[in-house]
This record gives structure tokens, sequence and C-alpha cells, in this order.
């Protein structure tokens, strides 16, 4: 627990469609002495989801918060441990509050999926939250806990084999099933619309480095694609994963934090099972095509109307009974410096963007706010700053965690 401040963790953004997800996990899951606040633009909103919660929240302290008042946000960060933040795009309004965080010596975690933004976020506060204590955690939900940790474990259990460092490394996406928010897709139109106006920032977005904290001490290894458009594995075909060029460099970096603890020769990518039928290399490439013709569209003024007609809205999401039906698991296959294989398998029930991540997001932040700290401050990843206390979070909540020797 915090000592000399209000709270141990407070939810910003909590009237938001995962805000109140994760709200209802913290009423339900959080020990009853977490001290915990809801925080917001709208008072009246933070209001209906504290009553909605029932018994658990309705001590909880309401703090009237906008996004883009730096003062109000100094002054959340100043009372909390943790501040957990649903509010995007976050290239939009997410850098004040961690520059909030960073100056106060205040835990963060965040859902982000947006490169450029971590790619901000650590150029403008890394160093002040090292000097601070602050542990500013991004991509704490299905964006990029479920990467972050399988190659963790992975690594971790090759390590106490004495079976050597990680070398080429997989993870597949061997099934997934759940829906899309407004939130997922206003952030993909915020990045697209971020690249079209800076067409620098291309370079960024296409390095397998961009997010390390040493550029040019990374190894130097032959391509590696992080979103192969065909492939086989296990006798099975594989296609692109939507989420792996973010996925990927988040593993990177915690790779490169670690002093590269994985492997010098350590070779990540994602990938996504299409099945063994015929149908399957038709499958992989028409999702590949899918994903490159939403961002075309998007970057498109004609086609960005009808989009923006069709897509979900900010603050609309998947029904009850499809978060309550989803489901995701990811299996990490790796080859070590000795040839060892190793397989690690993630998996949780619950839509993966909703309702598994509302778990994740509220494990990081409790994780954060009052188990023992793993390590320093920076802008860190999750395998980095919670590592081995959030799996074992994740495994009480209910989540399949293990690894094998193969």
């Amino acid at each position: 627990m915090a000592a000399g401040r209000a709270y141990d963790l407070v939810l910003f953004g909590a009237s938001g469609y995962v805000g109140r997800l994760t709200a209802a996990y913290l009423a339900e899951h959080a020990a009853a002495d977490t001290r915990v606040a809801l925080a917001g633009r709208s008072p009246q909103r933070l209001a209906d989801v504290r009553e909605a919660l029932g018994a658990p929240a309705a001590g909880w302290p309401l703090i009237p918060a906008d996004a883009g008042d730096a003062s109000a946000l100094r002054a959340l960060a100043e009372q909390t441990a943790v501040v957990v933040t649903t509010v995007g795009p976050y290239a939009r309004y997410g850098l004040p509050l961690v520059a909030a965080c960073a100056a106060a010596g205040t835990g963060y975690a965040d859902l982000t999926g947006e490169l450029l933004f971590v790619r901000d976020s650590i150029d403008s506060f890394h160093g002040a939250a090292q000097d601070s204590g602050a542990r500013i955690v991004h991509a704490c939900g299905f964006d990029s806990i479920p990467s972050d940790l399988g190659v963790l474990l992975t690594a971790g259990r090759a390590a106490a084999d004495g079976a050597g460092e990680l070398t080429d490394t997989t993870l597949l996406v061997v099934s997934m099933r759940g829906g899309v928010s407004g939130g997922t897709i206003d952030s993909l139109r915020t990045q697209v619309d971020v690249v079209r106006a800076d067409r620098s920032l291309r370079r960024l977005v296409t390095d397998p480095h961009t997010l390390s904290p040493d550029r040019s001490a990374e190894p130097d290894l032959p391509a590696y694609s992080d979103t192969p458009l065909l492939g086989r594995q296990d006798g099975g075909w594989t296609g692109p994963f939507v989420m792996a060029p973010f996925n990927t460099r988040i593993v990177r970096r915690s790779n490169s934090l670690q002093s590269w603890v994985y492997g010098r020769q350590f070779r990540y990518r994602e990938a996504m099972s299409f099945g063994r039928s015929p149908l399957g290399p038709a499958l992989a490439v028409g999702m590949a095509g899918g994903v490159a013709g939403l961002a075309a569209g998007l970057g498109f003024g004609p086609s960005r109307t009808v989009l923006d007609r069709l897509l979900p809205a900010p603050g609309q999401g998947p029904s009850q009974r499809t978060r309550e039906r989803g489901h995701f698991r990811i299996e990490v296959t790796a080859t070590t410096t000795t040839g060892a294989r190793y397989r690690t398998t993630v998996a949780a029930k619950g839509d993966p963007g909703y309702a598994a991540t509302a778990v994740m997001l509220g494990e990081s932040g409790l994780c954060l706010a009052v188990d023992p700290p793993v390590g320093g401050g920076g802008v860190l990843t999750p395998a980095v700053a919670l590592g081995a206390v959030l799996a074992e979070r994740l495994r009480i909540a209910g989540f399949h965690l293990t690894t094998e020797r193969l």
C-alpha cells in the first residue's frame, strides 16, 4: 500500500467502454483494503459507474479530471500510487498523464497498441521516470501481455534448464474469438493520420527495433518478418497477426532493457493459424489484404468517410454475450542456442480485447500498487516491470500459462 498517498490505485477513464469493464473487475477482485478511486471528465458518469458496481465500490471516491488539464493530472498523480488509464487514443490524450506520473514517481499502466505514442513516451519521459522511480508500463492488455509474458516465461524456463538463450521464436495465435471496439478503430485512425502528416515516421513504424533503448546496440540479424504473408507451422497454414507490428517491438524492448537476457541471437515474430484445410492459404492472404485495405481506406478521404459511418464509434464495443463467448489461445515456440525447443501456452476465456483485457489491465494495476517492485523506474514493458509476479496473478485469475520442453 502507498504510504503518504490518499489512494493505491486511480482508474482514469472509468466511464468509457473498457474503463467500465476494468472498474467492474477491480470491484470484484481487489482486496477490500485496496484504496481505489474513479477518475474522468464527467462526475455524473463516474457516479453512474460507481452506482452500477454496487456495494464493493460504494465508498470509492470520484475525481473529476480532463485529459487536457495538466494541473488536474498532476494533482491526480500526486495523490495515488498508481494510475491505470483507458483514455485513448493515447497519441492524442496520453502524454500529459505520462508526464504527470513520471514527475510524481507514480506507477502507470495503459492499454495502448500505438507504436509512435510509446516511442514518444520513451523519448520524453524515460529519464524522468528513472529519476523518480515511476514505473510507466504501456501495453497492459491483449496488446501485449500474452506476447511479452509468453516469451519471458519461455526464456526463464530455458535458462533454468541450462538450455541456453533463445534464437528463432514464434508466437502463434492458435485460436481467438472476440469483437472490436470503437476505441481500437480510433487508435488505428489516429496513427494513420500521424504518419500521413509526417512521412518520416514511416521509418520508425517499419523499424523492428523502433522501441529499443539503444538502437545502435541491437544485433544485426537476418530479416525475420514480423507478419509473414503465408507460412507453415506444425502442418498448418499461418498468416499475418494484426497485432504483430506492435507486439514484436514490445518484446524486443523487453529483451534490450534486460541486457538481451533472451539472447543476442533472439529473433521473434508473430503469426496467426489458419488451420490445415486447403482454404488456409486463401484465408491468410485475405487477412493480409483486409488489414492493409483498412489502413489504406482510413488514409483516403472518400473511403474514410464511408468507413467512419460503418465502423464502431469511440465508446462502443462488443455486446456482453460476445465478450463472454470470446477466448484466446497462443503458443510461443522457441529454439535455444543448444538446440532445445520449448513451448509456452497463454490462454484465457473471455473476449481477448475486452473481457480478458480488463483482467490483464486490472491485475497490472494491482501488481504495481500492492506488490513489491520488480525493479526501478522508467518507461518499461509488462515483462520488465511486472514479470513473473503478474504471471502468477493471472494464473490465480483463471489464465492458463504453462511452459514445456518439447
